[in-house]
């Protein structure tokens, strides 16, 4: 894992390899860096259970390194944003209440004040926001 924080505080960056050890490592790194600068507790647990989820579904689906951002924006906002090299943006399934997964996207979907994708030139990034007041 590299890691990467600019002078300000407000963004985090990190790449981690296609590895069963990155999503774990993801959630430490976001839960670290999201106390130190005071993010309140409930947001950061929500950052970090969707972080896990994106970072998962990065790692079953594409065999490259994946990136990991966090901003504090100025609109009031966390952007968590997680990149890997494959194109094609994530579809919500509906699973059922046997399936092992598939839910991953939807919980994004309904946790985060907005979410989305957008391609990259090597891949994708799928994004989430999240208000850091009441």
């Amino acid at each position: 894992m590299d890691g990467l924080t600019d002078a300000e505080g407000a963004r985090a960056e990190w790449v981690f390899p296609a590895e069963p050890d990155a999503v774990r490592g993801a959630r430490h790194a976001v839960q670290d860096a999201l106390r130190a600068r005071g993010v309140p507790v409930a947001v950061g647990e929500v950052a970090v259970l969707l972080v896990s989820e994106l970072m998962t579904n990065s790692l079953r689906h594409a065999s490259g390194p994946i990136g990991l951002r966090l901003t504090i924006r100025e609109t009031g906002d966390l952007r968590v944003e997680v990149s890997d090299p494959l194109p094609d943006a994530p579809t919500a399934r509906a699973p059922g209440p046997e399936d092992e997964g598939g839910r991953g996207i939807q919980l994004v979907a309904c946790s985060a004040r907005r979410w989305g994708t957008r391609r990259g030139k090597t891949g994708k990034t799928v994004w989430f926001e999240l208000p850091l007041l009441g």
